[in-house]
């Protein structure tokens, strides 16, 4: 049969209302309010419960019965919330039916990045901007509550040294000191702002000054030096906790034994932890820990390898010494660089490893013996005898000088009180001393070598930088790259000290940056084997220089002379010859050439002589 229109319409009509049952909200019950008369099963339920406390079998069969009356006599009326349709059109319906939902959050988000100006721009960039905006707004809010949080916060009153000093007397409190040097730090950073305005910056830094010594042991010399050495309080602390550290483990492998790779398997077999210590060393070895001695193991016994700190092997790698070479070592005890020395110059050339003190040279001789070196000679000699005994005789030389120790604290606590300026002043002494000698030993004209490294186990500027610039000024040297990767580079301007430009190619290691013993090398390069500056040799030179061209002109005008004589000759004029004699004037012009006749005698008529 066939269908009416308005047959059809209906046909739709239901075809568009079935999605909107799968849509439809849930149902929500909506209860009518209780009567009173509903209000009487209640009361006897709170009876029936009663009768239940007290110790009635069937009470809680009557509470179940009296749940279901309640239930039966309270009738919900559900109210069904159906999502109505248009029946105007199939195509009206289907647009109206909205199955996202919205929590609000991307209004919020449509609202920070939409513009009315920026309407081509992608969404992106829209959220990018949107982001920017937030970033910046935090940003600003964070630093409001900083200064809300400066501005509130207590000013800091700083004691006298006077009241610091009668507190030292009594056992003091390290939690008081701690939380003063911290204050003390801040007021510092921002001296202007947080300053007290009846105390001086000097009030504050010797306050600082009394107690960093009181918390760390120090005396006053030692940490002014290390004050002025490290102005910013945050690295000052770092460094005095780094010398009460200690340093890691650490061997060398000796390469005329084995290989670093061979002794760090078996070693890991003998059961220690070892890694490779650094990037910049192929022999260094860290060892974390061990369950057997490292110093006694068959691989010590057997001289495999060399217990020593990773700062021992800088000066070595930075004197690089060559096979052949003539090498001295002029304070080697206990002997780990000689030995490192040796393993460079494959046991070849000759070694001298010289220390002044004779038991400290029987250390030398046993890990020099332990460790397979045979090109060596042990000497006991003070440093300053081999400019006597062999000057210009080495071609590179280490020196390694004795210092106050101030970059291994942590081996040596005694260095906290027993280093003074007298102590560091006696010190430089004996190294201006040594690195003389040492620069006089070397020969300038080796093909290979004229090498000098000076290091030192020190930090003080006194002991390094001030030594090495002395050198430059009494000697005809020059520094040149230590060739390490790693290091701080030295200082050319400190405090009143004023040294060369080139003193920034020397390095400097620190405990708290490196994690190794503070250490300082400098490489030097002999110019000239004369004792004297540089300045010396270059107005010595100026004046060789003046000399011979001098000399230059004097030939040259005796040349130009001698060219007018033989220009006068050719020109047709002969002196008359009497009695057959030679010409008085020609005679005595071929004498002077020769030498024979000063110029005295050029006045003196010689007779003629007879046939």
């Amino acid at each position: 049969m066939t269908q009416t229109y308005s047959e059809m319409a209906i046909v739709k009509k239901k075809k568009v209302s079935t999605p909107a049952k799968a849509v439809e909200e849930p149902k929500k019950a909506v209860k009518r309010p209780v009567s009173e008369s509903d209000a009487s099963p209640k009361k006897k339920k709170k009876v029936v419960a009663k009768k239940a406390q007290n110790g009635d079998g069937p009470a809680k069969k009557k509470v179940k019965k009296t749940k279901k009356v309640q239930e039966e006599e309270e009738p919900v009326e559900e109210v069904e919330k159906l999502q109505l349709i248009d029946d105007d059109d199939e195509e009206e319906g289907l647009d109206a039916l909205n199955f996202t939902q919205h929590d609000g959050s991307d209004d919020d988000l449509r609202d920070d990045y939409s513009d009315d100006e920026d309407d081509d721009d992608l969404p992106i960039e829209k959220k990018s901007a949107a982001l920017d905006k937030k970033k910046e707004r935090i940003l600003a809010e964070g630093e409001e509550e900083l200064q809300l949080n400066i501005a509130n916060q207590a000013t800091f009153e700083l004691p006298s040294v006077e009241e610091i000093e009668n507190e030292m007397k009594s056992v003091p409190n390290l939690e008081i000191i701690k939380q003063r040097i911290a204050d003390v730090i801040q007021v510092l950073g921002d001296f202007k702002n947080r300053r007290d305005p009846a105390k001086s910056r000097t009030q504050y830094v010797e306050v600082l000054k009394k107690d960093l010594c009181s918390q760390y042991g120090y005396n006053d010399y030692l940490m002014g030096k290390f004050m002025d050495l490290f102005p910013n309080g945050a690295e000052l602390l770092e460094f005095l906790e780094a010398n009460d550290n200690p340093r890691p483990v650490t061997i060398r492998a000796n390469s005329l034994k084995v290989k670093r790779r061979d002794l760090a398997r078996n070693l890991i077999n003998r059961g220690m932890n070892v890694d490779p210590a650094a990037d910049w060393t192929k022999v260094g070895l860290v060892v974390y820990d061990s369950q057997v001695p490292v110093g006694a193991t068959p691989e010590y016994l057997a001289g495999h390898y060399m217990i020593q700190g990773l700062n021992s092997l800088l000066p070595v790698m930075a004197l690089a010494p060559q096979p052949g070479d003539r090498v001295l070592d002029m304070c080697s005890a206990p002997g780990g660089k000689t030995s490192h020395i040796a393993a460079l110059m494959k046991n070849s050339g000759t070694l001298f490893a010289n220390d002044a003190s004779f038991d400290r040279c029987r250390a030398i001789i046993g890990n020099l013996h332990r460790l397979g070196v045979n090109n060596a000679v042990v000497c006991n000699l003070g440093g300053e005898e081999f400019a006597k005994i062999r000057p210009n005789g080495f071609d590179r030389i280490l020196l390694d000088a004795p210092c106050s120790g101030t970059g291994v604290i942590w081996k040596d606590q005694s260095v906290k009180t027993s280093k003074d300026s007298q102590d560091v002043q006696r010190r430089h002494t004996v190294q201006r001393q040594l690195i003389l000698s040492a620069l006089d030993s070397l020969d300038a004209n080796s093909p290979n070598g004229g090498y000098l490294v000076y290091s030192t186990c020190s930090v003080l500027v006194e002991e390094n930088e001030a030594v090495v610039n002395f050198l430059l000024e009494r000697r005809h040297c020059e520094l040149v790259p230590t060739g390490l990767s790693i290091g701080v580079d030295g200082y050319t301007r400190f405090r009143d000290y004023r040294f060369h430009p080139s003193l920034s190619m020397t390095k400097r290691y620190y405990p708290h940056v490196h994690n190794i013993d503070g250490f300082y090398v400098a490489k030097i390069k002999k110019l000239s084997n004369a004792k004297m500056s540089t300045q010396a040799v270059m107005e010595k030179e100026k004046e060789k220089a003046q000399q011979k061209s001098q000399k230059k002109k004097e030939k040259a005008a005796e040349e130009a002379e001698d060219s007018g004589d033989e220009e006068d000759s050719d020109s047709g004029e002969e002196d008359v010859v009497v009695n057959g004699s030679t010409p008085k004037k020609l005679n005595q012009k071929k004498q002077k050439k020769a030498g024979n006749v000063s110029d005295d005698d050029e006045d003196v008529e010689t007779a003629p002589s007879e046939l």
